[in-house]
């Protein structure tokens, strides 16, 4: 860690215990008449009933002012105007407070642009839109005085069960990575803290439900679910890190020096804030049972290297907290923590209030009405229509319009706006909880845009039944439209939610991976009908839909698109929008095979000493056009020193009637090594625009380290010996032959000055 500021030091040095505390702590006001929005916040939570109640000795930090209710742009800013005006005359060293958000789909205020979920992100493999996205969301952030942003999520999916799916990007850990340092450098550059989460395991929680223990080796820990959290710390710069709920082997990440301190800042140098989840400190006594009461689990949080308890200081601030801050141990590790958190202050302007307040009330005087610009809607259009998968297509899309054409729309997701938008979303993450407020953003359900799209069309609709519910009563209007229809629109799938509110979500994890309520049963009585159906699914996770997909006439997959994810939709049918996204996730054929990732060694494979074939509906990877490429050149090196780099080059080719995007996808395997490794791993990607007929010259710089592991002895390196490498339509179709190459040399340890990620260059 550098040396602290002189200010710092001595501020330090100055402070009391109360006072020191008091910086490490949360207050979120305003939730208690809410709905419940955390883990546990109705039991947990303290519920101060006034600012100044919690904040005699200053605060760290203030929780959600524009995210737990619906308030105005102007009445966000007043509140936090008031709150720092009173730290700067009520309290003795006039410390601003850091204001956090959520800012997963955009920043969850109420009129704010809601972008696409992260699946979505992924599905497009597109780092640079991803990166305009955050820069979008974080000037929206600084526009109301928002120092802080809980975003992004970068676990690495194990488990398609778990509801959390829809907040990742995808069961890679490369793609993970690369998505995640493009959000948070796009954050950070308009001057808010990104704070990646969940460190780390998360996503691997048992069965896949939420909060459940985690059994991952620690290879694979190593190797796989860190990955992504190295590359945010060590080339995106990142400025804070929240620890994830789970316990990994028994021992709850909030209470993991290993992890919080012996990897994050002792072997990566992280040098900014470690802020709890909400209310993971107190789960160390409520939930996991491994301290004695909330100071026991203070202190034992503070000793593994956490900085901030969020949302609220119910641990930090328990009064046997603060004896115990007088041991030497503890009053060390106190001091080291108050440290990082000014010093990260003293960057955001936080130590200079009347600054601060100045710039606040200028926000406030020029606050908007609404924070859903034409520059965000545009970001959210062109992400939405990036993501779109096109899974299967029996030559019927695109669908022209013509006069008298009979379409119908069917299906509990086809005229619903809250559909569209995942979990920590605004509107399904607390208005849910206010039914009367109006969402205030310019959201058209998917009805609308396909009446829209096709203006000379007779265009009907039917519920057909609820998302999760055995209402079967629509059934019969739904067969009696699809039956008059000459083409079916079905939009199934899910509803986001929290701790089972919902289909997908937070605490809304599953059991079967059939499509939620009886929506499989309507499905089939509309492919019975005999009209062709056009599957669309508007999901948080995939399901097993291959009875479905054999018989319906396209699928298509959208992962919670956002506010414009109606129109893309849309347009993908009408052929207005070539389909460009791919799969970020393994579609499989059955819960049974689950959990599943295509990153398996060869023992993960399917064979003939298992009767269970594990063999996905779609691969990772996977995703159709309208038009059709072809890769010539491909080329790769006889060898490469292990320290090096693997320079790949391909000429791609619009071979098509139309534009469209391209993904290529370079794929790598290592097949003898001192450890078993996985039979297919993405090595680089990248989203290239052809027109039809053109073609360009596409090279990476791969350096070999994309080809380390932790060997036997648990020394992270790459192996000298032969590895393979080709280009692949997805992980399990390769688009060109398969080369070989010599990584020559010694085990070439892999350190925080290697290269992590790939460079490319198109011509």
């Amino acid at each position: 860690m550098a040396p602290p500021s002189e200010r710092v030091s001595a501020l330090v040095s100055s402070m009391t215990v109360e006072e020191k505390i008091a910086q490490l702590c949360g207050v979120w006001l305003g939730f208690a008449d809410g709905g419940v929005v955390a883990p546990e916040m109705d039991t947990t939570a303290e519920k101060p009933a006034a600012f100044s109640d919690v904040a005699t000795h200053g605060i760290g930090q203030v929780t959600r002012v524009f995210g737990t209710k619906p308030v105005t742009p102007a009445q966000g800013l007043a509140t936090l105007v008031g709150y720092q005006r009173w730290l700067r005359d009520h309290t003795r060293l006039k410390i601003g407070a850091v204001a956090h958000e959520e800012c997963l789909t955009g920043l969850s205020a109420w009129t704010a642009t809601t972008f696409p979920t992260p699946l979505a992100w992924a599905a497009s493999f597109d780092p640079a839109l991803t990166y305009d996205m955050a820069h979008a969301i974080g000037l929206t952030m600084t526009s109301l005085g928002v120092h802080q942003g809980l975003a992004p999520v970068l676990d690495v999916v194990a488990d398609i069960r778990w509801g959390r799916v829809e907040e990742t990007m995808g069961e890679d850990p490369y793609l993970v990575a690369t998505l995640g340092k493009s959000y948070v450098e796009g954050l950070q550059s308009t001057g808010v803290v990104a704070t990646l989460k969940h460190f780390v395991g998360y996503s691997a929680s048992a069965a896949g439900r939420n909060l459940a223990p985690v059994h991952a080796g620690l290879r694979e820990l190593e190797d796989v679910f860190l990955f992504p959290f190295e590359v945010g710390v060590l080339d995106a710069q990142v400025g804070s890190v929240l620890p994830a709920y789970v316990d990994i082997d028994c021992l709850p990440v909030h209470a993991d020096r290993h992890l919080l301190t012996e990897i994050l800042r002792d072997r990566w140098g992280f040098t900014g804030t470690v802020v709890a989840d909400y209310f993971g400190i107190a789960f160390l006594f409520k939930e996991h049972g491994v301290a004695t009461d909330l100071a026991d689990a203070a202190a034992q949080s503070l000793l593994a290297g956490m900085d901030v308890e969020l949302p609220s200081g119910d641990a930090f601030r328990d009064q046997q907290f603060a004896v115990l801050c007088h041991n030497p141990p503890l009053a060390q590790a106190l001091d080291t923590a108050v440290t990082r958190v000014l010093s990260q202050k003293e960057v955001l302007g936080l130590l200079d209030l009347d600054a601060e307040i100045a710039r606040l009330e200028h926000l406030l005087a020029h606050a908007p009405e609404t924070l859903d610009p034409d520059n965000n809607r545009a970001i959210a259009s062109q992400m939405a229509e990036e993501s779109v998968i096109l899974l299967d297509n029996h030559n019927v899309l695109p669908l022209a319009d013509r006069p008298g054409l009979r379409i119908g729309v069917v299906g509990p997701n086809a005229d619903r706006q809250s559909a569209l938008f995942g979990c920590y979303s605004f509107i399904n993450h607390v208005l849910m909880h206010n039914p009367t407020t109006e969402s205030r953003i310019a959201a058209p359900t998917l009805l609308d845009a396909i009446r829209t799209e096709y203006p000379q069309a007779l265009v009907t609709h039917a519920v057909g039944c609820p998302v999760r519910h055995q209402d079967r009563t629509g059934f019969a209007q739904a067969i009696k439209v699809a039956q008059e229809a000459d083409l079916v629109i079905a939009v199934m799938g899910d509803q986001a939610g929290l701790f089972g509110r919902g289909t997908s979500g937070e605490g809304c994890d599953a059991d079967s991976l059939d499509l939620p309520g009886v929506q499989s049963e309507l499905l089939d009585a509309l492919l019975d009908t005999g009209t062709p159906v056009v599957l669309v699914l508007i999901t948080g996770r995939p399901y097993a839909i291959k009875s479905f997909a054999e018989r319906a006439a396209a699928t298509l997959q959208a992962f919670f698109p956002g506010e414009a994810g109606a129109a893309a939709i849309a347009g993908v049918i009408a052929g207005r929008i070539n389909p460009s996204g791919h799969l970020p996730v393994s579609v499989p054929r059955t819960t049974g095979v689950l959990p599943y990732s295509y990153l398996h060694p060869p023992l993960g494979d399917a064979g003939s000493v298992s009767s269970v074939d594990n063999c996905p509906q779609y691969s990772f990877g996977h995703g159709l056009s309208y038009t059709s490429f072809g890769f010539t050149g491909f080329s790769v090196p006889d060898q490469a020193p292990t320290d090096g780099w693997i320079e790949v080059a391909v000429q791609a080719t619009n071979t098509g009637p139309r534009d469209g995007h391209t993904l290529i996808q370079v794929y790598g395997r290592d097949p003898v090594a001192s450890i078993t490794r996985p039979l297919r791993q993405l090595l680089a990607y990248t989203r290239v625009f052809l027109e039809a007929g053109q073609s360009k010259l596409v090279t990476w710089r791969i350096p070999a380290a994309r080809f380390g592991f932790h060997n036997r002895d648990m020394a992270r390196v790459v192996e000298p010996g032969t590895v393979r490498i080709w280009l692949g339509w997805d992980c399990d179709h390769e688009a060109t032959d398969v080369r070989e190459v010599l990584l020559t040399g010694p085990d070439a340890p892999i350190t925080n000055d290697t290269a992590r990620l790939a460079e490319v260059i198109i011509t």
